[in-house]
């Protein structure tokens, strides 16, 4: 008689992984980051809250995992222009890059897939000091970097002045586009990460 193959824990634990991140990301936008527990993530999972426990030790360290999941997973299916790590597609031409990657991040901050979970991690990095450490690093600086590592390649290139600090020229257009998206104070658009990086690259004297 034939024996059965063993089951793959490998596969397995994949498929428990990947329905948790379904399961985390689903219950946060229906019912609000507060509403949704460990408990509620592994039963709709269909896993026992231990096996949970045994990846993170809490639903925002779960959050997070799902939601940088979910960005490489749409990064993937769009053809993998800006993909987690690859750094900002460099055409030569400074100005259209960032454009092209604000007008992209407006579009996943606009969609409400990446809205909620994305508000949920960014309210607990600032109430759980524990947590924000681990969110900066993961989620935020690795993306800052990015930008940073393309305003380096444009000093190189003679683009951008030998004097200006990548970081601070980052942040002229990138923390901006955050605040307007956390606090609502004015449209997030096209047009608007148009704007953020003709400022940020001609300032707003007159142009000589």
């Amino acid at each position: 008689m034939a024996q059965k193959p063993a089951p793959d824990s490998t596969r397995r634990s994949e498929k428990s992984r990947r329905a948790i991140y379904d399961a985390a990301l689903a219950l946060v936008g229906e019912v609000g980051y507060p509403k949704t527990t460990i408990e509620g993530i592994a039963a709709r999972a269909g896993v026992g809250k231990q096996t949970i426990y045994r990846w993170w030790s809490s639903k925002a360290e779960v959050l997070m995992e799902a939601f940088i999941d979910l960005g490489t997973q749409a990064a993937e299916a769009a053809g993998g222009d800006w993909a987690e790590g690859s750094g900002i597609p460099d055409t030569g031409d400074l100005e259209t890059d960032l454009k092209n990657v604000l007008r992209a991040t407006v579009d996943e901050l606009n969609d409400p897939r990446f809205d909620a979970p994305a508000r949920a991690l960014a309210a607990e990095g600032v109430a759980n000091p524990a947590f924000s450490e681990e969110f900066v690093g993961k989620l935020l600086m690795p993306s800052l970097e990015l930008y940073a590592q393309r305003l380096r390649a444009a000093q190189d290139a003679g683009q951008v002045r030998a004097d200006v600090d990548p970081y601070i020229a980052r942040d002229l257009f990138a923390s901006p586009l955050a605040q307007r998206w956390l606090q609502g104070t004015g449209p997030l658009d096209h047009a608007y990460a148009n704007t953020l990086v003709e400022y940020a690259l001609y300032g707003l004297a007159p142009r000589m």
